[in-house]
């Protein structure tokens, strides 16, 4: 269902309700209108592709039927494969904190909409946009800069305030991934004891990757405060973590634009 578009000059923002949250496309290409809705028609395509094979939510998709044993894995479509495989990896980068059976039933979710959004934005890249921001979420990949600027902005939503950023970034063709408790609830668990992450409240990661990116939030919230000095390993990669007791923490190289710029996403 589309929800919004908004076309200045050679700009086309989009908004449609797609996995369960609104996604929002803005292509800043200087590309005639018509070419620009044909990318934009391409994203939601897959994203609606991708929630039909792999939404926990509905009972005849491909990762449903595969976790109660319906279906083969080769029998699946070859991107469930894909991303098997790359949990699996991700389970082993992370000490088993990453865990798509925790809980005792097949959920890559925490994977699959960074994995969706990156993958939406690689084919972008291939047909011809340098300049694209694709937010599921609160999970973002931007590439380029909308015009005037050379990198995008995205707010990092505050964990108690709705309305309110914890953070403003910079960035250029690099991914923003946050996992928290603020809107879902407890609902990461540590899947060596069983019991919900409780001691972070939100953790941003930036990244070359979304997919990675979103895991490596996910991770990191699942240890709890052990998560903090586990991100800084994280070659390649920095982050931004607010704990339940309300302590704002930061790496150093996290581009934070200065209080007195302001500004929010876009």
């Amino acid at each position: 269902m589309r929800e919004q578009r908004t076309m200045t000059g050679h700009s086309l923002v989009r908004v449609e309700h797609v996995m369960g949250m609104p996604i929002s496309l803005d292509l800043d290409d200087d590309l005639p209108i018509d070419e620009l809705e044909r990318l934009a028609d391409g994203v939601f395509d897959w994203l609606r592709l991708v929630d039909r094979i792999f939404s926990t939510y509905k009972p005849d998709s491909e990762i449903s039927r595969l976790g109660r044993g319906e279906l083969r894995r080769e029998d699946c479509s070859p991107v469930v494969g894909e991303v098997l495989d790359r949990c699996a990896e991700l389970w082993d980068e992370t000490g088993g904190y990453f865990d798509i059976n925790v809980g005792g039933r097949l959920d890559p979710s925490g994977y699959v909409k960074g994995w969706a959004v990156q993958r939406a934005c690689d084919q972008l890249l291939e047909q011809g946009s340098r300049n694209h921001c694709l937010n599921a979420g609160g999970d973002v990949f931007v590439r380029g800069g909308p015009h005037g600027r050379q990198r995008w902005r995205v707010g990092v939503r505050h964990p108690w305030e709705a309305l309110a950023v914890a953070w403003v970034l910079e960035v250029s063709d690099a991914a923003v991934a946050t996992s928290g408790t603020y809107e879902r609830g407890l609902h990461v668990l540590n899947p060596y004891t069983g019991a919900p992450a409780t001691q972070l409240r939100s953790v941003t990661v930036v990244g070359p990757d979304l997919g990675t990116a979103d895991a490596y939030a996910t991770a990191a919230l699942a240890m709890g405060l052990a998560g903090i000095d586990w991100l800084a390993t994280l070659q390649g990669h920095e982050s931004a973590v607010v704990t339940e007791d309300g302590r704002a923490l930061r790496s150093d190289g996290l581009p934070v634009v200065p209080p007195k710029s302001g500004g929010g996403e876009g």
